[in-house]
């Protein structure tokens, strides 16, 4: 899968997800991810992207011109038009089905977003998809743009060691994670429950999915409304 970060900060990007389990992958080309500078398709001189809004307002807006020269050159370079997201806190809140979703593409392209937004018109042009990692706001579309990444990634196939951990992990079937243990049996009074002991395979899967369900109810009880 290839993702193509449109970013002021491409560095960023690159460093955050150059490492750990989104790093190997990369090397192992089973993944493929650039980010794009913004700032190389403005034309202006001194490299500026943004602009005071009309209107008036407190900040600066990103400017349509550079955003839009950055996608055409990436879709031109790639021979297709793929999904473009663009990072907002205005979007929908990404979630583990839509990771499952974007996963599926080839090619996703990514805009992050800075100041106080980008210019109406060029979102209306290229953009398929307006997501949100929560309710809150951060200075830039970077960090939220890592995120996702990181969170789809783990869906393409051979980026994981096991090939059961993305399903089997948090959030599939609407249900949290069951309790997990290791070495040794007891710290500091405290055991491994015993069933995780016994070696009886269907019995421990049987005390797993119940505890995934108490732990869904204690902590996450949204998640079983929508079952």
């Amino acid at each position: 899968m290839n993702f193509h970060v449109m970013t002021l900060f491409p560095e960023m990007i690159m460093q955050g997800l150059g490492t750990s389990i989104t790093g190997r992958a990369m090397q192992k080309k089973l993944i493929q991810i650039e980010a794009v500078n913004i700032r190389d398709y403005t034309l202006e001189k001194h490299g500026q992207v943004d602009d005071y809004p009309y209107g008036g307002g407190a900040g600066m807006v990103m400017q349509a011109e550079p955003i839009y020269r950055t996608w055409e050159s990436i879709t031109n370079r790639i021979g297709k038009q793929p999904r473009v997201v663009y990072m907002t806190p205005q979007g929908s809140v990404f979630n583990q089905s839509m990771a499952e979703d974007f996963a599926k593409e080839e090619d996703l392209i990514i805009l992050c977003g800075h100041y106080e937004g980008v210019d109406e018109r060029v979102l209306d042009m290229i953009v398929t998809d307006h997501v949100s990692i929560g309710d809150y706001v951060l200075t830039g579309g970077e960090l939220p743009a890592m995120v996702m990444i990181d969170c789809i990634s783990r869906l393409v196939p051979g980026v994981l060691n096991n090939n059961d951990s993305a399903e089997f992990e948090s959030f599939h079937e609407n249900l949290l994670e069951y309790p997990q243990y290791t070495r040794p049996e007891e710290f500091m009074g405290r055991r491994v429950p015993d069933i995780l002991l016994s070696g009886h395979h269907a019995n421990i899967e049987k005390w797993r999915h119940e505890q995934s369900v108490k732990r869904t109810m204690e902590r996450r009880p949204d998640l079983l409304q929508e079952k």
